[in-house]
């Protein structure tokens, strides 16, 4: 079991999105996804975020919300707990990531890029402004298979039916 965040940095109507392409052997290979990465010893989740932004993108975070668990269980990694995070204020200059390309991407282009099929949930549930939620995303292979948000099966997305969240 591993722990992770994964931090989306808004500017306007844009989130700055990672397309992974420059690390070897990565699960996210070709993917575009926030950035983030994986726990460091007595870190907590806003001590991971803060530390990821800065050491991706070169920004220090001064204003950020944590959204959400997202529980991943598969059956070729490990499960992760990741910690969603939006950035709404931040200061610094963006540099090159040793991880992939950085590109500010508007939110409506999203659906239009490489994603996990899990991401489009949680980030319907961002753009929604839903209150702190968990959500469990279950795959085989590349195939998600199950989505329980808050304890509840969802039947939409990639599954069919309506995935909005209700105020």
């Amino acid at each position: 079991m591993i722990n992770t965040t994964l931090c989306y940095l808004q500017r306007g109507e844009e989130y700055l999105m990672l397309h992974r392409v420059k690390k070897e052997n990565d699960l996210n290979q070709d993917k575009w996804i926030g950035v983030g990465g994986k726990f460091e010893d007595k870190e907590s989740p806003e001590d991971c975020a803060l530390r990821e932004i800065r050491e991706e993108t070169g920004l220090t975070a001064t204003g950020y919300r944590y959204r959400g668990l997202v529980t991943f269980l598969s059956d070729r990694w490990p499960t992760e707990y990741m910690h969603l995070f939006t950035v709404h204020s931040w200061t610094g200059e963006l540099k090159e990531c040793d991880e992939g390309d950085l590109e500010w991407v508007p939110k409506a282009r999203l659906k239009e890029l490489p994603l996990w099929d899990g991401d489009h949930i949680f980030l319907d549930l961002l753009d929604q402004d839903a209150p702190f939620f968990s959500l469990k995303l279950s795959y085989v292979g590349d195939k998600l298979v199950e989505a329980v948000l808050n304890g509840r099966h969802l039947k939409g997305g990639p599954m069919g039916g309506d995935l909005s969240y209700s105020k």
